[in-house]
């Protein structure tokens, strides 16, 4: 999650991430509705304000002043082709990334919330996506992965593992953004991935 964007590609293509560390544009982000519109302008954008009414239920006004907001943190801009006030947005980088530590208080404070936010999210997207697992068909049921491991790491090695995940990864990333790159048969699969360090097993050197 560390990594910068590159300003070095080629013209008109979207910057893989975009970092944000100013405590106001984090803060700004740790809003359900906004994280919804910034995922939903990666997937299926550009759209309008009306269009974005539509996918999510909120009100044009609505999405239109959030959409302003994520506009003035550098998270979306305005797409060409639109009519009159019918604007379409999109989104300006693929990921989004933030500070995991920070030495600023309000820095940390606005990232920690930030990551909660986040991470509630995951947790009901989980569980809506288990309970329609019984709608998908036998060969994505068996596919799809639920479980956990217990590592003992140093932090190197944590951090040298999760630079290994992202490694294996990219390689399809461009098909989110390129159709014909994606084989007969491919859907949508998010890739959730979370690591911690886990305080509650207990320690048996001190037993």
């Amino acid at each position: 999650m560390q990594e910068e964007s590159s300003d070095q590609r080629p013209e008109g293509e979207q910057p893989r991430s975009i970092r944000l560390t100013d405590p106001r544009a984090l803060r700004a982000y740790a809003h359900p509705l906004r994280l919804s519109l910034v995922g939903l302008l990666r997937s299926s954008g550009p759209f309008t304000a009306t269009r974005a009414a539509e996918l999510t239920g909120e009100s044009v006004a609505s999405c239109s002043y959030h959409l302003r907001i994520l506009a003035k943190y550098g998270l979306v801009e305005e797409a060409p082709g639109g009519r009159g006030r019918e604007k379409p947005w999109r989104a300006t980088a693929r990921y989004t990334e933030w500070p995991e530590y920070s030495e600023d208080a309000a820095v940390a404070q606005a990232a920690g919330a930030l990551t909660a936010v986040v991470a509630e999210r995951y947790f009901e997207r989980v569980v809506r996506a288990m309970g329609n697992r019984h709608r998908l068909p036998k060969e994505w049921q068996e596919a799809e992965q639920f479980g956990d491991s217990l590592l003992y790491l140093t932090p190197e090695e944590l951090a040298d593992l999760g630079a290994r995940i992202e490694a294996l990864l990219r390689p399809y990333e461009a098909r989110e953004s390129d159709p014909s790159l994606r084989p007969e048969g491919a859907g949508p699969v998010s890739v959730l991935r979370v690591a911690y360090l886990d305080l509650d097993v207990p320690d048996r050197e001190k037993e």
